[in-house]
Formats: C-alpha cells, structure tokens, sequence
C-alpha cells in the first residue's frame, strides 16, 4: 500500500482528502518539485527544495514548514514506501477557500501534498537515444517558476507523442528555450550550447548538475539561445530533466542529428553522471 503525506500526515490513496476549493484545482495556484530517488536516497535534494521556496516566493506563497522538514518529510515517504530507485513528487497550493481570482483575504493554510513512486531509470532512451519535434512555446513569461500551471507543456508534449517522439522542444520568437519537460542541450564543434537561465526557461537541476560536469571535465559552454536552424545542424543534441537524466536526442522533427547516434561529449556526460549516483544503480 503506497503512503501519501498530506496536511502533517502520513495516510493511505484511500484516506486522502483534498477539498474542491483547493486554489491549485482550481486555478493551479501552487508549485511542486520531483526529486530522483537513488538506491533509497534522495539526489540534489537540497538544490531542489531550494528551488520550491523560491517558486513559492515568486508567487507570494509561504510554505509551512522548513526545507529540512520537507527534505526530512521525503526520506520517510522514501523509507515507509520501500522505494530503491524512484522519485518523489511534492507539491504545494495555496489552500481552500471559496473560489475567486485575488488571494483569499482570509488566513489559508497551504496545502502540502507528497508521494514516492518507483521508477527505474530510463537506460533505453539513455542508451539509444530519442526523437523529438519542434512546438511554438505559447506558455506564460514565467517559465522559471516551477508552477501547477502547465496546460501548455501538456499540449505540447502531446503534439509530440502523437507524432511518435518523446519530447517536444519549444521555440519562442525564432529560438530554442527548453523541452516541454527537460532543458535542451546542443554541442557544435565541442562546445556544449544551452538557452541561459531567464524567465524563459527553468533552471532544472539536472541543468546545473551538467554543468558543473563541463566545468570539471573541461568542455566549453555557452550559454546562449540558438536558432532552430542551429539546432538542426548540432553535432550532438541531449536533453536533461531529473527521471530522464541526460538523454541523447538522435532525431529532431524526423531529420538525424549529426551521425544519428549518441555522441562523444554526451557520452562522456552521461558517464560523469552516472559516476554521481550509487554503483549499485548506475550499472542498472
């Protein structure tokens, strides 16, 4: 039976009770992270948590407890849920309250809400490679705050899918931000290219955990938007999100990237990743 933690508690699915005047049912007034589970603990668990109150201070929100109670609150889920290799999910809301667009004038609790699922890594697409397909980025101008708000990134993501690709890469007024679910990474001539942490993008912590592998390993960055057309003529192309990890991309909008397989670079990032994570499970 999976325990769920919600308002102080630590239940069963079966208990949970989540009021329809929740602001996050209602409007998505809340935001959420997802933590990588490795070999029963937490990965980049501060670097996330972190990232949760900032979000939640963008959208004037305060979170009722502290980011060690938090960290504290998903090592139990990890722990009473047997999870080895998995992630958990947390989100937090405004609150229930009667429905109208301004903040309730009212004191309201936050709601905090949080689960452990397992999830094995995903070594096919980290292995292989995946395809992908170019979408309009329609979304909101507040792409760095990791809100509830994400209508747009499910459309895309299905465009994608209906189209047999794993991701969709969003390009906004003529250039590449970021995937529908992942940071977009190309690599031209050795040089490893990414779309600069703005508010047109998410700063993913997978995104920071890739580069400061370049930094370590030596590979030049430039963090800078590029064209589609630049992105179609990558040597390498990868994209990075905390269950995907590094995957390569192989195809964009059907056409090959570079050799049509992983390349040199993304290689060598994936094994300085996995060189990160306990041996027991890199070598899943």
């Amino acid at each position: 039976m999976t325990i769920y933690f919600i308002d102080g508690q630590f239940t069963s699915k079966d208990s949970l009770n989540i009021s329809i005047d929740d602001r996050g049912y209602y409007f998505g007034d809340g935001v959420y992270e997802v933590v990588k589970v490795y070999d029963g603990e937490l990965f980049t668990a501060e670097e996330h948590f972190s990232r949760l109150f900032q979000s939640a201070s963008k959208i004037k929100m305060t979170i009722p407890y502290s980011e060690q109670q938090l960290i504290d609150i998903a090592k139990e889920l990890v722990k009473v849920n047997e999870v080895e290799t998995g992630h958990i999910y947390m989100q937090v809301t405004r609150g229930a309250s009667p429905r109208v667009h301004q903040f309730p004038e009212l004191s309201v609790a936050p709601v905090v809400t949080a689960y452990a699922i397992h999830n094995p890594r995903p070594l096919t697409n980290i292995e292989g490679g995946v395809s992908v397909k170019s979408v309009e980025d329609v979304r909101w101008l507040r792409c760095d705050i990791k809100s509830l708000n994400l209508l747009a990134n499910v459309l895309a993501k299905q465009e994608a899918y209906d189209a047999g690709c794993v991701e969709a890469i969003f390009v906004r007024d003529g250039l590449v931000t970021e995937g529908s679910s992942s940071n977009a990474f190309g690599v031209k001539d050795g040089v490893v290219i990414t779309h600069p942490a703005t508010n047109l993008i998410l700063n993913g912590i997978t995104r920071q955990v890739v580069l400061k592998l370049c930094n370590e390993l030596g590979i030049p960055v430039e963090e800078r938007a590029f064209t589609p057309d630049e992105m179609n003529a990558m040597d390498e192309f990868f994209i990075t999100s905390t269950t995907a990890e590094i995957t390569p991309v192989v195809l964009i909008d059907e056409k090959p990237v570079g050799s049509g397989a992983p390349g040199q670079i993304t290689r060598k990032l994936q094994e300085a990743f996995a060189r990160q994570i306990p041996l027991s499970v890199a070598g899943e």
